[in-house]
């Protein structure tokens, strides 16, 4: 599979994103601290990364938690999976918030979100009277039961 090009500004003494495994889909990123963030229990914090992309356009980046920390720390992503669109050229900065009932320390270097590009499909709207009727159709949440 071919990889695309994107261009990317490291301002952290941090490595840059990189796949941890060869089937990985996600690219750990790491905090950009100069001293570790305390994060209290439902606390929540920015975390900078010094990381600065420009995505070609039709792509986005996501954000998403790593499982470790959600699962061992209770520390995860907000507005997850967060999404950069191409045309920001900001920092890439990490909202975590701890869902512990202890506090957690983030360090400095520490992997704590992971990035994933897509490719962006746009729609074109097709304004309509009905939609087509289907075997589901208005079922909302839970609406085919348990089991």
């Amino acid at each position: 599979m071919a990889a695309i090009e994107v261009k990317i500004v490291n301002k952290s003494s941090n490595d840059l994103p990189a796949y941890a495994t060869t089937g990985s889909s996600g690219m750990d990123i790491r905090a950009f601290l100069s001293m570790p963030k305390r994060l209290m229990p439902l606390e929540r914090a920015l975390i900078p990364t010094g990381i600065f992309i420009e995505l070609p356009e039709g792509y986005e980046m996501q954000v998403r938690p790593r499982s470790g920390l959600a699962i061992k720390h209770g520390i995860t992503c907000l507005n997850s999976p967060g999404t950069i669109d191409s045309d920001y050229r900001g920092e890439i900065k990490i909202i975590l918030v701890n869902l512990s009932q202890e506090e957690q320390v983030i360090n400095p270097g520490e992997r704590i979100a992971q990035m994933i590009i897509q490719k962006v499909e746009k729609v074109a709207w097709r304004l309509v009277e009905e939609l087509e009727i289907t075997e589901r159709n208005a079922g909302g949440f839970g609406h085919t039961g348990k089991l």
